[in-house]
């Protein structure tokens, strides 16, 4: 039946984009060295609009404990700067005029420990909306009318099935950026 194939697939589609979600959100959680996802939701103001940083300079790692920004206009240059310093993301940016430099300092244990906690919420919530998109599925089963009683408990064992594997791969991914987190 067609509504119970679409019922299915939009709970499918629900949970890959949670854990889609959670995966970009791991991104942005740093482990020990540089990346350019630590400042790509820095916004800019740029002449009168809040721009990502990464449309108004070019961002890269020179080495695994360094991110260099390059604006393309030298005029953005203190406009680039003042956004780190109010993103609260702890770097402390110097500039020679050409490039800022921030310098990712190395993770203390107990940073280490708080950004692995951080990760872990990320997972919880991850999770919780993968559960949410198993209740709204089961909700929209339950409204169908003229479907069997076996059918829809097949249905129900089917999206219990992608919970499941969807709750699954948020542990190993969790299990993994901790590793990550901790290693020294």
């Amino acid at each position: 039946m067609e509504e119970l194939d679409l019922i299915l697939e939009s709970v499918k589609q629900d949970m890959e984009a949670a854990v889609k979600h959670l995966d970009h959100a791991f991104q942005r959680i740093r482990a020990g060295r540089a990346s350019t996802t630590m400042v790509q939701d820095v916004m800019v103001e740029y002449y009168g609009a809040m721009t990502p940083i990464n449309q108004v300079a070019n961002v890269s790692i020179p080495d695994a404990m360094t991110i260099s920004i390059q604006p393309w206009d030298a005029k953005a240059i203190n406009d680039i700067e003042k956004a780190i310093i109010n993103s609260n993301l702890g770097f402390a940016p110097s500039n020679n005029g050409i490039n800022i430099i921030l310098n990712v300092p190395p993770l203390t244990e107990e940073r280490r420990r708080d950004l692995a906690k951080q990760a872990k919420g990320e997972a919880e919530d991850t999770k919780i909306v993968v559960r949410n998109a198993r209740q709204n599925g089961l909700k929209e089963l339950k409204k169908l009318e003229g479907v069997s009683e076996d059918v829809v408990k097949g249905i129900e064992a089917e999206i219990q099935t992608l919970t499941d594997k969807y709750v699954k791969l948020c542990d190993e991914q969790l299990k993994v950026k901790e590793a990550d987190i901790m290693k020294v």
